[in-house]
């Protein structure tokens, strides 16, 4: 193997955060990887990754090579992207996670449009809700609504999230429509199982911020679900309106407190900032942020 390969095997160990989930990611067995770390260790004269039967990790050597490999493959990859030509045809493959429910509601046919668009590159997505580590999965793009904590990526904006309070008539009939903060205390929610905080956000009409702890009925970790619960009269949720919207535009949920708002949350694409962003999905960010627009 050449020089650059090996660097490129040595990141992918790193990143991974082992010789077999890089293995995994690689589609090697882990015995060819740690042949080829070896083989490179023995090349340079000096161990790069100290490793036992339950760790591994950097030396001080294999520390200064990792960081000086990842400046020489990522000004290789821009220099070949900007040699190639913005105009030739995208193509290859795209390895990205996006939040389950937002991706079937709202990417799903804006990934479809993409690829018509691009009939060369090809989309392996992972839908789902858990927060995925995209360097020690081997990912190369997430999607994520959030309000973005890691450092160690990079993110684009790509659209503001509006959250909005709902109910079912029935629920409502019953149990009375809620049009102050005070009311609202008084009725049962339904909650997103994942969310950092158990209190309630929203500005008041005034511009008074009002905060308080929810009366938790049910909790699951679906937005369909939850709005499917909400339909059936459990509970007020508040939710993205792109979950909702549906419901609401076929009478099986009503919009509460309207005059009310709540703290912004937006789209994010995010990606790992040690890794040269391919231009494919640079084009495909650059896609989704033009189709999904400032709503």
């Amino acid at each position: 193997m050449g020089q650059l390969e090996n660097m490129a095997l040595m990141v992918r160990i790193v990143e991974a955060g082992g010789i077999g989930k890089a293995a995994e990611q690689l589609g090697l067995v882990k015995s060819a990887v740690s042949k080829r770390l070896k083989e490179l260790e023995t090349n340079l004269g000096v161990q790069l990754i100290s490793r036992t039967t339950r760790s591994a990790n950097l030396t001080d050597a294999g520390h200064q090579y990792y960081q000086q490999s990842l400046g020489i493959i990522n000004a290789v990859n821009e220099m070949n992207a900007q040699v190639s030509g913005e105009h030739q045809a995208l193509s290859g493959t795209i390895r990205l996670t996006v939040p389950l429910t937002f991706g079937l509601a709202t990417l799903n046919d804006l990934f479809e449009e993409f690829t018509d668009l691009h009939p060369k590159v090809k989309l392996n997505i992972e839908f789902t809700d858990r927060q995925v580590d995209l360097l020690e999965e081997g990912y190369e793009l997430a999607i994520r609504i959030a309000t973005l904590q890691d450092s160690t990526l990079k993110a684009r904006k790509l659209s503001k999230i509006e959250h909005v309070l709902c109910a079912s008539p029935g629920y409502l009939a019953k149990h009375g429509t809620p049009t102050t903060v005070e009311e609202l205390k008084q009725h049962t929610f339904i909650e997103y199982e994942n969310k950092r905080t158990v209190n309630l956000q929203l500005t008041e009409p005034s511009g008074k911020q009002a905060k308080f702890a929810p009366n938790v009925k049910h909790k699951a970790n679906n937005g369909t679900f939850i709005c499917r619960m909400a339909v059936k009269g459990e509970g007020i949720v508040c939710m993205p309106s792109f979950i909702t919207q549906d419901a609401v535009n076929e009478g099986k949920l009503v919009h509460l407190m309207i005059d009310h708002t709540f703290p912004a949350m937006h789209i994010y694409a995010v990606y790992p900032q040690t890794r040269f962003l391919s231009h494919r999905c640079r084009a495909l960010i650059d896609f989704m942020a033009e189709r999904l627009g400032d709503e």
